[in-house]
């Protein structure tokens, strides 16, 4: 005890002479990069200690780097978290030392912005409580300055020229720059999309299912002159996979960030797979010169942060130290990001028995305290959701700090996926905080969204899934590869595989975007037809979006909202303009007749009904 005591006293001793002769050695101001201008990436990279990502004092937990950064005109301020780089451009150089440490901003505001640096040393500084820590008065500790963000130039699809993505408490996510609405579609596979053996590691040769690891050469050819590489030119296939998803018109794409002891093995940020509290400082950059592209070309991340069989492998079902240092790492390199979520688990719980798993599950209640832990360390509050699997009931409620459901089901024909999204939007806000729900997995483990060379009619995840959906106010879906098919949610290396139904995919999205549908004041209510197995989302008096599976003669109950109603019809297998059908307008109360389609009997076809005065 008094061999302890003297130890624990000496080092007290040496941090306080340290911090005392070293109060006011500052190095000169950081490195700023990136455009200077609102909703880009602005990048400080400062010189702080030298270290490597294998130190024996781990530069990832001993040290917290965070700045303020302050708009003064408007009050804002944002406390960003930074991190260790080691020689600041190791997505080139695949360096795992140097001295380089580094913050992402991204600015919502033009004009001036103060910023001020603390950087703290001490064991475990990186998770303890933000207040906590000794100031090391040393290297950027104390640091200030001003950066001066002018407007944005970019347009179309760059999300520089919308703004951040954000939740406001609704069944949508808005621009934060134009205001508009996303619905999104995209892929929810393959899973270990990050499973790439162009990017650096150990994973493609360490022993765990190495056979899973991807080249994604077939989509080499989507990659164009000009676009990103790195070391040695590597990544022009994963470049590729992307450009062609944004080029059929997709908006979105997922992609796990660790899953050791998951299905594949593969994907992680560590430097090596039995190793939790290192990161791999050029894998991670090399992560990030993807998703800078994939922004670039208007395509959502999806962050799902683990997976079922792995939700309690960095603190048996806790929120540890391991779940607060991984987390704080995927903040700090990637929260800079405009349009994304953090998804805390894939098929969170122990729902569908835990016999197989490698791991303990965590409860609701750590996904309560996650949840928090992540809010108070992020700044710019991304959307926050978990994905299906035990009851969301526990979830719900205005102080967790979960703002959506991930929505998975179960049913290869997907009919269960328009009332299970409304059940969770009439739950959710019934519970004081109305959820927007996404449809991430529609289907079923086995099948879902099989090859269009299985399935190019695609009839029962278009009409069911993909319209299922966003007829029940869902704000879109991503699309799960079935194990039992080729190019499945662990072997995919070519999205070309579902190529038709993208096309399908797309003119839903353009649907209700391109359309100025009041889809906030819209609720569903299949009740007001006389076919049980259709689907309407309605503002009732004033619009009614229909879903008619097989076409045919259906009635629709305006009750007394006697008007005159037009009536048009829309293709949703090959888009294109709203088309006249058998029957162009109604007027009374009560049960009144839709007509038939313009065209092919037994096919899906969407009716819109509008009141004339609307």
């Amino acid at each position: 005890m008094r061999s302890a005591f003297i130890k624990l006293f000496g080092l007290t001793a040496i941090l306080a002479f340290s911090f005392t002769v070293s109060a006011h050695v500052y190095t000169e101001n950081p490195e700023v990069s990136g455009e200077l201008k609102k909703w880009h990436k602005i990048t400080l990279t400062f010189e702080g200690p030298e270290t490597s990502e294998t130190d024996e004092y781990n530069p990832f937990l001993n040290y917290r780097l965070d700045v303020t950064f302050h708009h003064q005109p408007t009050g804002k301020t944002y406390k960003v978290p930074g991190y260790y780089a080691a020689d600041g451009n190791a997505a080139m150089s695949s360096a795992s030392s140097g001295n380089k440490w580094k913050v992402h901003f991204s600015p919502d505001e033009t004009g001036t912005w103060e910023y001020s640096v603390a950087f703290k040393k001490g064991k475990w500084v990186a998770i303890r409580a933000r207040t906590e820590g000794v100031p090391t008065g040393e290297h950027m500790d104390g640091v200030s300055g001003t950066i001066t963000i002018g407007p944005s130039d970019k347009t179309g699809k760059d999300f520089r020229a919308k703004g951040r993505l954000q939740y406001k408490g609704e069944r949508y996510l808005y621009f934060a720059e134009t205001g508009e609405r996303f619905i999104k579609c995209g892929p929810d596979a393959p899973e270990n999309f990050l499973a790439y053996t162009g990017f650096d590691g150990v994973f493609a040769s360490d022993g765990h299912k190495d056979h899973f690891v991807k080249t994604w050469e077939p989509h080499l050819e989507d990659w164009q002159e000009g676009d990103p590489t790195w070391a040695d030119g590597r990544g022009k296939e994963i470049i590729g996979a992307i450009n062609y998803l944004s080029s059929k018109g997709l908006n979105a794409f997922s992609f796990l960030t660790n899953n050791i002891e998951g299905d594949d093995q593969n994907v992680f940020p560590y430097i090596d797979y039995d190793t939790w509290d290192r990161f791999d400082c050029s894998k991670l950059d090399q992560w990030e010169v993807v998703f800078e592209h994939a922004q670039t070309i208007g395509l959502f991340l999806h962050f799902k942060t683990m997976e079922y069989e792995n939700q309690g492998l960095l603190d048996f079902g806790g929120i540890g130290g391991l779940t607060k240092l991984y987390y704080r790492e995927l903040i700090a390199r990637f929260g800079h990001h405009l349009a994304l979520n953090w998804n805390l688990c894939e098929e969170f719980g122990d729902w569908a028995g835990f016999d197989g798993a490698a791991t303990l599950p965590k409860y609701a209640e750590e996904y309560r305290v996650l949840s928090q832990y992540i809010y108070d360390i992020a700044p710019y509050h991304h959307h926050m959701v978990i994905h299906h699997g035990a009851d969301y009931a526990p979830l719900y409620g205005k102080d967790v700090k979960l703002t959506g459901a991930s929505l998975q089901t179960s049913k290869p024909d997907f009919h269960t996926v328009n009332k299970r999204t409304q059940e969770i939007i009439k739950q959710s806000a019934a519970a004081g905080k109305t959820w927007a729900v996404a449809c991430d997995e529609p289907g079923d483990a086995s099948h879902a969204l099989i090859t269009d060379e299985e399935n190019p009619e695609h009839y029962n995840a278009r009409t069911n899934g993909l319209w299922g959906h966003l007829l029940a106010g869902g704000w879109g879906t991503e699309w799960y590869f079935g194990y039992k098919h080729p190019h499945s949610d662990l072997t995919c290396q070519d999205y070309r595989s579902r190529d038709l139904f993208w096309d399908m995919g797309v003119i839903s999205v353009k649907f209700f975007t391109e359309n100025d549908f009041p889809l906030e004041e819209m609720q569903a209510n299949n009740d007001l037809l006389s076919s049980e197995e259709n689907y309407c989302l309605a503002k009732e008096g004033e619009i009614y979006l229909i879903l008619l599976k097989k076409g045919g003669d259906t009635e629709l109950n305006v009750h007394n909202q006697d008007s005159n109603y037009t009536i048009k019809w829309f293709n949703p297998r090959t888009g294109g303009s709203w088309q006249d059908g058998t029957v162009r307008e109604i007027t009374g109360t009560g049960m009144q007749s839709l007509g038939n389609p313009p065209e092919g009997p037994n096919k899906d076809w969407i009716v819109i009904v509008q009141n004339t005065k609307s």
